[in-house]
């Protein structure tokens, strides 16, 4: 990366750190953020970072929804985070998964995390500086394709012993914690 790409960007996990984690969401009524996401979100854009969801969206590959829907429901997202002052620069996802279903869908790929294909694309499309962002994301598979691709991360757990374990950089309960951890080191 040039030291002319100063872009500083939060790469965010949908499902279950943005909306409500309640399976393979199809329909965009179905949306519900989760409790702090737009504060915390609202937080880390008014700090200067480009928000960008990066998500695996195996649910495609397994035919239980289709591109199309996936699309409806990443656009409800958006807009219920637009409605509380939110803007997400980008939005990214893997529909892949070698096991799935959907041939076309079912191959391996270097955009399913834990590998960091969604993030490197997206800093080479948006000029992130990725050692100057950080991922966050609920789950092992997003702080890990955080660290391989070179960011700081936050792993969102609901467990109070978790509190990192070398893998991640730090742990918080939602968002907006995850936005005060990121605010005070920045």
């Amino acid at each position: 990366m040039s030291d002319t790409k100063a872009v500083r960007a939060i790469f965010l996990d949908r499902d279950g750190t943005l909306n409500a984690d309640s399976g393979y969401v199809a329909e965009p009524d179905d949306v519900r953020l989760e409790d702090n996401a737009a504060e915390g979100a609202a937080a880390l854009e008014h700090a200067g970072f480009a928000l960008v969801i990066t998500s695996n969206q195996s649910g495609i590959a397994r035919g239980f929804l289709t591109e199309v829907q996936a699309d409806e429901v990443d656009a409800r997202v958006q807009a219920l985070l637009r409605e509380r002052g939110v803007t997400i620069t980008a939005s990214y996802r893997c529909p892949h998964l070698p096991e799935g279903s959907v041939p076309r869908y079912a191959v391996e790929c270097d955009c399913r995390k834990p590998k960091p294909g969604m993030l490197l694309r997206a800093a080479r499309d948006l000029g992130i500086d990725l050692s100057r962002s950080w991922t966050v994301g609920d789950g092992a598979r997003d702080v890990e394709a955080g660290l391989a691709a070179g960011t700081k991360t936050v792993r969102i757990t609901r467990d109070p012993a978790e509190s990192g374990d070398g893998l991640r950089n730090f742990c918080a309960s939602d968002l907006a914690a995850a936005a005060r951890i990121i605010t005070a080191r920045e």
